[in-house]
């Protein structure tokens, strides 16, 4: 009866599963030949051949999500963040060299096979094969668990167009940011009460006529320079390496739990090292307070002040080439070589005098 592959379980090593099936796959082949020496010594190479190219297949699809396609500068960013700068290139390239080692092996090994004579011999070169072979691949476990966790953390945030323009919504938690998002784009963010609701970056989009506007909401930041948690990271992360313009989110009512003070140097801190970058404060919670000064306004609960925020972004969002009038992009103008039709009673009297 053939054997049934293993389901890997849970905790295992991801080693164990590339091996089962790559082994198994081998156990399969049935080689054609005219004298049973001849059928022994090509089984021997398909088992060496066959699981080399399954293992190979297999690590290259833990590394597909990774490379195919490739990560942008701000996914790269982002990874770099939640797992450490260089990590994910330093398993990439292990795993690579692994395939390479692979393929040399394998050849190696097909080598003896054809050098040596009689099936004891050819079955010592497969088993020392699939040894050294399940060496390698044990070697690069915690790297194919390092992708996969990459893989997963990409999931679960948006893949941002880095062509399209991005409005980044930023700030302290609980100020309304996720509110406002909702207010200005088709994202439908968890919206709570409470601190810390966005635990990763989210996105939304509006229209813009030619273009369509990414809006990000970001977690929410507490303007610490050194003890930043991976969401706060996230959020600058968002700011610093995909914003077109970045609206600064600021509670001036006091329910946000953070007082205005500690809002205002993270406003300043991020225009200090943004220089370039147009950030826009918006004072949040307009219905509850609304103070006297040059800033936006806006309220999430009845929506006043969304309508003044289009209208200081547009400008900065506008197309940078000059669009030709919609009519003379339209109208079709007569050329020498295609003369203007002729009115269709004059065609009629024409075909008239014909017949």
């Amino acid at each position: 009866m053939e054997r049934q592959r293993r389901v890997a379980r849970r905790g295992e090593p991801p080693s164990v599963g590339i091996l089962d099936t790559a082994f198994h796959r081998a156990s399969l082949a049935t080689p054609h030949g005219d004298t049973k020496r001849d059928r022994d010594r090509l089984r021997a190479r398909l088992k060496v051949v066959r699981s080399a190219s399954t293992v190979i297949r297999h690590l290259r699809l833990e590394t597909r999500p990774i490379l195919h396609p490739p990560l942008t500068e701000f996914q790269q960013s982002l990874v770099s963040g939640a797992f450490g700068e260089g990590v994910l290139d330093r398993s990439l390239t292990r795993l690579r060299r692994a395939e390479e080692r692979i393929r040399g092996l394998a050849r190696a090994a097909e080598g003896e096979v054809d050098r040596e004579s009689g099936s004891e011999a050819w079955g010592d070169i497969v088993r020392s094969f699939y040894g050294r072979l399940s060496s390698f691949v044990r070697e690069v476990d915690p790297d194919i668990e390092k992708v996969r966790g990459v893989a997963r953390f990409l999931r679960d945030r948006p893949r941002l167009d880095p062509q399209a323009p991005t409005l980044v919504v930023a700030g302290f938690p609980n100020v309304g940011k996720s509110s406002l998002v909702a207010l200005l784009s088709s994202a439908h963010p968890k919206i709570a009460p409470y601190p810390f609701t966005t635990l990763s970056i989210a996105v939304g989009h509006a229209d813009l006529g030619f273009d369509r506007l990414q809006v990000v909401d970001t977690p929410g930041v507490l303007g610490r320079t050194a003890r930043s948690n991976p969401a706060e990271t996230e959020a600058e992360t968002a700011v610093g390496r995909a914003a077109t313009i970045v609206l600064f989110v600021l509670d001036p009512s006091g329910t946000s739990g953070y007082t205005l003070d500690e809002q205002e140097r993270l406003l300043a801190r991020w225009q200090e090292e943004h220089p370039t970058l147009p950030i826009i404060p918006v004072e949040t919670k307009s219905d509850l307070t609304l103070r006297e000064n040059d800033r936006l306004h806006v309220s999430a609960k009845t929506g006043e002040g969304v309508d003044a925020i289009w209208r200081a972004l547009r400008p900065l969002l506008a197309p940078k080439g000059e669009l030709p009038p919609l009519q003379e992009a339209v109208e079709e103008v007569p050329t020498e070589e295609s003369p203007p039709e002729e009115p269709r009673s004059a065609r009629a009297r024409s075909r008239q005098k014909r017949r």
